[in-house]
C-alpha cells in the first residue's frame, strides 16, 4: 500500500503528462501482480466498494475529534481524505480498539502473514509513525523540487530503485531505510501496514458491521501519505489529474503496445489484469474477450470552433443532427449455445439495460449500434425533459413504460454479427447501417438522418434553422450539428480532427452571484462552485431566487477573480458556504450559459437550468440590472411552444 501511496501523491503533485505516463508505467515495471492490476484499477475507476461511503469516514473522524475543529479544517483544506490523513490522531496502535458499536475483526491470512515477516520486509508500523511526526504536507519536495518520496522511476537512480526493491515485496518499504538499524524499531508487535491487494480484497469481502473497525486499524498503521492514499482508494475520489485513458496509455507502454489496442480489449478485462499484463509482458497472446454482447469504448467529438472551418473541406464530412437524448449503445450477440443476448450501455460502460426493458426485444439481431435514447409520442421526438421520466429507474412499471416509449435513434454500427467494424472509414459503416437497421424492421429503432450540404454557408443556415432543413417536427429536439470525416474509422476516446459537434448557440443570462463554496481537488483552495440567481417580486418587494450553480466556464484568471470578491465580500458562513452580498447596488453580475429549462418544484424559483456554466464577468453591471424570473418563465412558455407546434 506504501507504494501505491506514494505512486499517488507523485502523481498528485507531477501536472506535466509525460512525466505523469513515465512514472505509472515504472511502477507498473516495478511492482509485481496483483498489486499492480489492483492500482490500474483504481486509476481507471474500475474499483468500488458498496459498504465504503463517505459518511463513515466523516463518523470515524468524529469519533476521535473535536467535531468542529474537524469541520473549520474540512472547510479549510477542502478535502475529505486529506483532511482525515491529516487529523487522525497518531500514538501507538491498539490492535483491539474498535469503533464503537462494531466488533473488532478477525486478522486475515494476509495479515497474519505480513506480520510474521515483518522483520524481513522491514515494513514496523512504528517507522511509518515515527516518519509521519516529521512530516507535514508542505515539506514533500526535496531540494531539488522533486518529491522526497520514493517512487522508483526513470528519474531515480539505478541504486535507488534497487534498494527500494529489495525493500518492496508487494507492500512499502523506503530505499535506503530498511538497513538503517537506528530507523528499525525496536519491537515488531504492531502489523505492517497492508498490501494495496489486501485492503482491495478485503474490503471486497468485509462485511458492512466489520468495515469500521477494519479502517480504522489500516488508518492506524499507516502513515499520513498513505491514510489519505486508503481513503482515496476506499471512496472512489482519486482527483490527481489522471483519466482513465492515461493510465491505459502508461500500461501499455510497459509492453510498446499502441493504447488503441488495450482500448478495445478493456471491456472483457477485469481486476486484476493479470492477462493483460502477461500479454503486455510478452507471456502470452492478447486476450479475447469471450462476452457476446461487450461494450465498446465510445468515440467522442471536439467542439468545432469558427477558425476551425478554414482549415477543413466540407466535402471531407458528413453532417448528421445532434439530437438531445441520451448516447447509449445497444449491443446483441450469441452465447455459446446460439441464444441472443441483448445489452444496452451507457457511454461510460455501464449496463443500463434493466432500465429499459421495452427496447430490449427489438435487438434481435447481432451487431453492436451506437445511437441516441430518446422518447417518441405519436412520431414526435420529445424534449430531454420528457426522457428524464425514464432515467435512473430501478423499477420500470408497465404505466411508465407506456407514458414514456423509448425510442432509439442509430447514427453508427459498430458490429455487424461477428464482424468487428471499427476500423472501417465511417461513410462504410454508414451504409451497413443503414441496411442494418432495415433488416431489424422495428419502430423502436429508425436512422438518424443525415444533413445534406455543400457550404460551409449552407450547414451554417441548416443549423439556425433545422425545421426546413429536414429535422421537421423533431426540430425542437435538435441541439445542433454532428460532423464526421468520412473516412474516420471508430477510434476510442476523443481523437483531434475526426468528429466535431457544433451546438446551437445556448441561452445566456445575466444572474447575481448569491453562494459561494470551495471546490475539491486542485479547487480545494478557492471558491469554485457558485449558486446564482435572478430578480422577482416578493413580499417586500423585488429579490433575489436561486436558479442554478456552476463550477466551470471561467478561466483560471478570472476564477481568482471571484475567489477574491468571495473573501471579500463575505457577509454570513452556514459551514462550508458563504453567503455572498447580493444587494441591488452591491454584487457580482455572472453572464450564465445553459442549454434548456424545466419545472422544478424543488427550487424556489420554480425552475432549474440544463448545463449551467459561466461564460463571463459582468464587473461593468450592478446587479439590479440582473435578469429577472419572468425572462426564464417567457423561455419555458416559447419552449413549451415549440413543442406544440
Amino acid at each position: 500500500m506504501n507504494r501505491f501511496a506514494e505512486l499517488l501523491d507523485r502523481l498528485a503533485y507531477e501536472p506535466g503528462r509525460n512525466n505523469k505516463l513515465r512514472l505509472i508505467t515504472s511502477y507498473f515495471h516495478e511492482v509485481g501482480d496483483p498489486d499492480r492490476g489492483y492500482a490500474l484499477a483504481a486509476l481507471t475507476g474500475a474499483l468500488s466498494f458498496k459498504h465504503a461511503k463517505p459518511a463513515l469516514i466523516r463518523d470515524l473522524i468524529a469519533a476521535r475529534t473535536d467535531p468542529v475543529l474537524f469541520g473549520l479544517s474540512y472547510d479549510y483544506v477542502g478535502d475529505l481524505s486529506e483532511t482525515v490523513a491529516l487529523m487522525w490522531p497518531k500514538g501507538v496502535v491498539n490492535n483491539d480498539k474498535s469503533f464503537p458499536g462494531y466488533p473488532s475483526p478477525q486478522p486475515s491470512p494476509a495479515s497474519a502473514f505480513a506480520e510474521a515477516s515483518a522483520d524481513r520486509r522491514g515494513e514496523g508500523a512504528q517507522q511509518r509513525t515515527r516518519q509521519s511526526t516529521n512530516t507535514t504536507t508542505d515539506n514533500n519536495f526535496g531540494s531539488d523540487g522533486r518529491t522526497s518520496l520514493s517512487v522508483p522511476s526513470p528519474l531515480l537512480s539505478a541504486e535507488a530503485s534497487a534498494k527500494a526493491d529489495a525493500g518492496e515485496g508487494q507492500g512499502g518499504g523506503y530505499p535506503g531505510r530498511d538497513n538503517d538499524e537506528s530507523l528499525r524499531p525496536r519491537n515488531h508487535n504492531n502489523p505492517p501496514p497492508p498490501t494495496l491487494t489486501e485492503v482491495v480484497t478485503t474490503l471486497r469481502t468485509l462485511g458492512k458491521t466489520e468495515l469500521p473497525a477494519q479502517l480504522t486499524r489500516w488508518l492506524d498503521e499507516l502513515d499520513e501519505t498513505g491514510r489519505w492514499a486508503l481513503l482515496k482508494l476506499v471512496t472512489g475520489a482519486l482527483r490527481i489529474g489522471i483519466s482513465a485513458r492515461l493510465a491505459k496509455t502508461a500500461a501499455a507502454a510497459l509492453g510498446d503496445k499502441d493504447p488503441h489496442e488495450v482500448e478495445l480489449i478493456w471491456p472483457g478485462l477485469s481486476p486484476p489484469y493479470l492477462d493483460l499484463f502477461a500479454w503486455l509482458e510478452g507471456r502470452t497472446e492478447k486476450p479475447v474477450n469471450r462476452d457476446p454482447a461487450p461494450f465498446r469504448p465510445v468515440m467522442l467529438a471536439h467542439a468545432i470552433e469558427g477558425t476551425d472551418f478554414a482549415t477543413l473541406d466540407p466535402a471531407d464530412y458528413i453532417a448528421e443532427w445532434k439530437w438531445d437524448g441520451i448516447r447509449v449503445q445497444a449491443v446483441a450477440g450469441r452465447d455459446d449455445r446460439g441464444h441472443i443476448t441483448a445489452r444496452l450501455y451507457s457511454r461510460t460502460g455501464e449496463d443500463i439495460t434493466g432500465s429499459f426493458p421495452d427496447l430490449v426485444p427489438a435487438l434481435r439481431l447481432p451487431g453492436a449500434i451506437d445511437g441516441e435514447l430518446l422518447i417518441l409520442r405519436d412520431g414526435r421526438v420529445q424534449s430531454f425533459n420528457v426522457l428524464q421520466q425514464r432515467l435512473n429507474r430501478k423499477v420500470v412499471s408497465p404505466k411508465l413504460i407506456k407514458d414514456f416509449p423509448i425510442h432509439l435513434r442509430a447514427y453508427d454500427l459498430l458490429g455487424d454479427d461477428e464482424n468487428d467494424l471499427r476500423e472501417l472509414p465511417f461513410a462504410e459503416r454508414r451504409e451497413r447501417l443503414e441496411t442494418f437497421v432495415r433488416k431489424l424492421d422495428d419502430p423502436r429503432i429508425d436512422l438518424s438522418p443525415t444533413v445534406p450540404f455543400a457550404s460551409w454557408e449552407a450547414l451554417t443556415a441548416a443549423r439556425a434553422d433545422p425545421v426546413s432543413a429536414g429535422a421537421g417536427e423533431d426540430a425542437a429536439a435538435v441541439e445542433g450539428v454532428m460532423l464526421k470525416r468520412r473516412d474516420a474509422p471508430y477510434l476510442p476516446g476523443r481523437p483531434k480532427g475526426q468528429w466535431w459537434k457544433w451546438k446551437r448557440d445556448p441561452h445566456i443570462i445575466d444572474a447575481v452571484l448569491m453562494y459561494a463554496q470551495r471546490g475539491h481537488g486542485k479547487r480545494s483552495s478557492y471558491y469554485s462552485d457558485y449558486t446564482f440567481g435572478v430578480w422577482t417580486e416578493g413580499d417586500s418587494g423585488d429579490e433575489l431566487v436561486p436558479v442554478g450553480k456552476a463550477y466551470f466556464g471561467f478561466t483560471d484568471e478570472e476564477l481568482l477573480q471571484i475567489d477574491r470578491f468571495v473573501r471579500r465580500n463575505t457577509t454570513e458562513k452556514f459551514g462550508p458556504v458563504r453567503h455572498v452580498v447580493h444587494e441591488p447596488y452591491k454584487g457580482l453580475v455572472l453572464e450564465v450559459a445553459f442549454e434548456g429549462l424545466q419545472r422544478s418544484p424543488r427550487h424556489k424559483s420554480g425552475v432549474a437550468m440544463r448545463f449551467p456554466r459561466i461564460s463571463r464577468l459582468r464587473w461593468d453591471k450592478p446587479p439590479r440590472e440582473a435578469d429577472r424570473l419572468e425572462t426564464l418563465e417567457k423561455m419555458l412558455k416559447t419552449e413549451a411552444a415549440e413543442l406544440e407546434a
